[in-house]
């Protein structure tokens, strides 16, 4: 496809992406926009002058504060409507040349979380991680709980406290266990750490008791985005036990604002690896329902450049997104248009693809060094954390953009 928009070969948001996304402007409230190179599109215009007709939407699921209601048309209109604006970009005569505040440039607009999300859900998906982290923590003979090749292991979130990317963060507080002592203390955390991965938003509700089969599994997603699961490790340590993650986790996670859509990924799909034992028939899949997205984190200092601290990619997954849906939906749980659920930390099998400080500096006994000089065992305060992800196959390109959120001290 060759568009008359103005696209550079190294954007994310190329004629073949079309990402769905809530922007606003300093003129205008709320509307859905899809993303084409530097460029945001206003949907609320562009439904105006027609185009959109045959598909018979309101113009009111335009003008929205998310797009719940926008997905919630249902995949053969919002396929549809993304056809449609791929097809006005090709097409030289098309009225989306001539129409009136249409295009703004993304650097001039603002960007709110694409969808008003009930449920959120955050799968633990990485066996290079969960390996890395049972070494540290636990057996090194034994780092998986017996459990894990068995079923998508998860915890349910809190979804108050996930933030658009570009909202800041601050240092949270909690109960720690210091180093040669047995009783907790109340203070800061001093071990902060953000943790690389992508979340994938529900396109079709179920009812109650309705479980999704793993062959209609993809039916039920929208689309993905970059999501950065912001811990706290020395508060998790104390906590975990006995059941799992709890104010280590809940006090900002941070997403990417657009949304790509499954269909634009499709081209990317690869085989994920082998999974050892036999999972159990609810689980079992064929085809290729792993992708290849180059993912990256860097750290920004408050005085100095980014150092890139990972390189990973996202088709290092054991449980893909269909397994990780079926399970979750296994025992009759309903879902609900919006919902989010993780993949959990993305880490590959050498030191640099590992999704989170933890890993890469083996709890803090390694420090990363940053392009200033300085070094870092976790994230301090005032450091950016920046991640990114794109595809990259044949000359076409899929991004995602960025997800980006600074530290601050704590609140007092």
């Amino acid at each position: 496809m060759k568009t008359w928009v103005p696209i550079s070969e190294n954007s994310d948001f190329s004629i073949y992406n079309i990402p769905f996304g809530i922007f606003s402007t300093p003129y205008n409230k709320r509307r859905v926009g899809i993303a084409i190179g530097e460029f945001v599109m206003d949907l609320y215009e562009v439904s105006k002058l027609g185009i959109f007709d045959k598909l018979d939407i309101e113009l009111e699921v335009f003008e929205a504060n998310y797009l719940n209601e926008f997905i919630s048309l249902g995949k053969p209109v919002t396929t549809k409507v993304r056809t449609i604006i791929q097809e006005q970009l090709c097409d030289e005569t098309s009225l989306l040349r001539t129409g009136k505040n249409i295009f703004y440039l993304q650097k001039e607009v603002s960007m709110h979380l694409p969808v008003l999300i009930g449920d959120y859900t955050d799968f633990y998906s990485s066996i290079e991680h969960a390996t890395n982290v049972g070494i540290m923590f636990r057996d090194p003979e034994n780092a998986l709980l017996p459990n894990w090749k068995h079923i998508p292991v998860g915890y349910h979130g809190r979804s108050s406290s996930i933030l658009i990317s570009g909202e800041n963060i601050h240092r949270p507080k909690g109960q720690v266990v210091l180093p040669n002592e047995m009783n907790p203390i109340f203070q800061q955390s001093s071990r902060v750490d953000f943790e690389l991965e992508m979340g994938f938003v529900i396109g079709k509700k179920t009812t109650i008791g309705d479980s999704v089969s793993i062959d209609n599994a993809e039916e039920y997603i929208f689309g993905k985005v970059l999501f950065n699961d912001w811990s706290a490790r020395d508060i998790q340590k104390w906590e975990y036990v006995p059941l799992g993650p709890f104010l280590a986790k809940s006090f900002a996670s941070s997403i990417s604002p657009w949304i790509v859509t499954l269909e634009a990924l499709d081209r990317f799909r690869v085989s994920g690896p082998k999974q050892e034992p036999k999972v159990l028939p609810y689980l079992a899949f064929q085809g290729m329902k792993n992708y290849d997205i180059n993912l990256e984190v860097s750290i920004q200092p408050k005085n100095g450049n980014e150092t890139i601290v990972s390189e990973s990619n996202f088709k290092f997954m054991y449980w893909n997104m269909s397994q990780q849906l079926a399970h979750h939906t296994s025992n009759g749980c309903n879902i609900n248009v919006g919902d989010l659920m993780a993949s959990g930390t993305i880490s590959g099998k050498n030191p640099n693809s590992y999704g989170s400080m933890l890993e890469l500096t083996w709890a803090g006994k390694n420090p990363i060094q940053l392009s200033n000089g300085e070094k870092r065992k976790f994230i301090e305060d005032y450091d950016t954390v920046i991640m990114r992800g794109y595809c990259e196959k044949d000359g076409i390109r899929v991004g995602f953009g960025e997800v980006k959120s600074q530290l601050l001290p704590v609140k007092k």
